[in-house]
């Protein structure tokens, strides 16, 4: 599994004009959102690994000392599937969707992602599954990382 994280201090996904998922991120405050592929060989086990590392990467500035996770600032995160993150784009000008795992496969793996972090009490907003989205963020820092299990 692959995802690229963005420390947000805003952020929303909308399908037709509807906004789906939304952080409620207080003033000054930053949350997560979380771009998630997934490819064939992944596993559940991958899906747990992935949503511990987001919720426990260092990513947000602590008063004083060392940076903090999103499970010490109870950060929220947006989840949204992502299928080119698995895009190859090493022959041509059109890229190779090879890589990237069938949504019967890939669907329940990101929902996987999404009950681990709720499980570790994490406020988890999410896009809709192959839909059109128009994601809506503002990158703090900025702080955009890829993550790979």
């Amino acid at each position: 599994m692959r995802a690229v994280i963005q420390r947000v201090s805003q952020a929303r996904v909308s399908v037709d004009g509807e906004v789906v998922g939304e952080l409620d991120i207080p003033d000054g405050g930053s949350g997560i959102v979380a771009l998630v592929g997934v490819t064939h060989d992944d596993t559940p086990e991958h899906a747990a690994k992935l949503a511990d590392k987001i919720w426990r990467l260092r990513i947000f500035n602590g008063d004083e000392g060392p940076e903090k996770a999103a499970a010490d600032v109870d950060a929220p995160i947006l989840v949204i599937s992502q299928f080119t993150l698995y895009a190859n784009t090493q022959k041509g000008r059109r890229p190779s969707w090879n890589a990237a795992a069938p949504g019967p496969v890939a669907e329940p793996l990101v929902d996987a992602v999404v009950e681990e972090l709720r499980k570790v009490g994490a406020t988890v907003a999410t896009g809709r599954f192959g839909a059109h989205m128009h994601v809506d963020l503002t990158n703090d820092g900025p702080v955009t990382l890829i993550l790979d299990v």
